[in-house]
């Protein structure tokens, strides 16, 4: 006859967080240090232009400086352990990257449009180099 033991608890434990240098071998957080490369390198690529469409760009640089830097505190704070493997600190990532992917589609769609302008208008015939710097920040 079969024992009549009791099933054993079914425990479900979370994963832990990485932190120090582990960040860059787990695939959610290895894709801040490239966030900030080409974020860096957007906001150095408008800055290189003339800007003739100030509301246009200044959007652009507005997006691409404030999620450098809020990318970059969320690196060291992943890297320094600030985290402490909490909970809350997955749902702030997610809502940032969320909010920052939705942002840099809307600077897109405005570098695109200050890129087209420029062609078209005024920069084009004089300083193409111009032209091309915008089309790469793009």
């Amino acid at each position: 006859m079969a024992s009549k033991d009791p099933p054993l608890p079914v425990t479900h434990t979370e994963p832990d967080m990485p932190s120090g240098a582990k960040i860059f071998r787990t695939v959610p957080y290895a894709f801040i240090l490239p966030e900030l490369i080409f974020g860096c390198w957007v906001w150095i690529l408008v800055a290189a232009t003339t800007v003739y469409f100030p509301m246009l760009q200044g959007w652009v640089m507005y997006v691409s400086l404030s999620s450098f830097f809020f990318s970059l505190m969320f690196l060291l704070c992943y890297l320094f352990g600030f985290h402490r493997n909490s909970n809350s600190w997955k749902v702030v990532d997610s809502l940032y990257h969320g909010a920052t992917a939705i942002f840099y589609m809307s600077a897109a769609v405005l570098q695109a449009n200050a890129t087209i302008r420029s062609e078209t208008e005024v920069l084009a015939q004089y300083i193409p180099r111009y032209y091309q710097i915008n089309v790469a920040a793009s």
